[in-house]
């Protein structure tokens, strides 16, 4: 009989430990909530929550930044063989069309950056979720923000579609990356949490070089898209 109450106790107090953690973890605050609500001409007013579980490292955004990352320099032109021309390439004339087709002359066109980075998209992990009025949210599978403290704080998330993509009307989406199946958030927000965001619908993105992330290329000259609360 002691035995059989000590064992008992045991599984008890088990399952009182196994509870009071799932409950801590359950309670722990998320990396950030945002509510916005769509702004701008032609859009209709739609609300939109983003709650981020944590933010990305370093080796997960790696790849969205090397997908977009402008092509290193061409190779030096070879140095003169015997009779004044170059030096043939090892493998004959295929390696030669292979460098500039991308893939080879059996090969079609090299993926663009739109490509890559979706494809980079698509394969990171899921860091949080958008949703918008409702409708089944959105993956998060980029998030960033300016290290350190102060105002106004940058905020950089992208979602594994393009926003409004069922909504015809969400956005007057006329950028370069309008119809890609992702889209890039930048934000700018004050000490309160307020302030704006913008997106690629009516923008580029580039590589921010001194900060080390994907962003809004003319971020200043881009339409704002969300008007942000905390």
């Amino acid at each position: 009989m002691t035995v059989t109450g000590n064992s008992r106790r045991s599984v008890i107090a088990l399952a009182l430990a196994l509870t009071l953690r799932a409950g801590m973890a359950l309670a722990e605050e998320p990396a950030l909530t945002l509510r916005a609500v769509t702004v701008g001409e032609g859009a209709a007013a739609t609300r939109l929550t983003l709650e981020l579980f944590r933010w990305s490292t370093d080796a997960e955004r790696a790849p969205l930044l090397t997908a977009i990352a402008p092509p290193p320099p061409p190779s030096p032109p070879a140095a003169a063989g015997p009779a004044g021309r170059g030096a043939p390439a090892a493998g004959g004339g295929r390696a030669a069309q292979a460098g500039r087709g991308g893939r080879g002359a059996r090969g079609g066109a090299p993926a663009s950056p739109v490509d890559r980075l979706t494809t980079a998209v698509k394969a990171a992990p899921t860091v949080g979720f958008l949703w918008s009025d409702g409708i089944t949210g959105h993956s998060i599978k980029y998030a960033w923000r300016t290290p350190g403290v102060g105002a106004p704080d940058r905020i950089i998330l992208v979602t594994d579609r393009r926003l409004g993509a069922h909504a015809p009307g969400w956005a007057a989406a006329s950028g370069p990356l309008a119809d890609a199946d992702f889209t890039v958030l930048e934000f700018r927000l004050d000490a309160k949490g307020s302030g704006e965001g913008k997106s690629s619908l009516t923008a580029n993105v580039a590589v921010d070089a001194t900060a080390q992330t994907l962003a809004l290329d003319g971020y200043a000259a881009a339409p704002p898209l969300l008007k942000v609360s905390r």
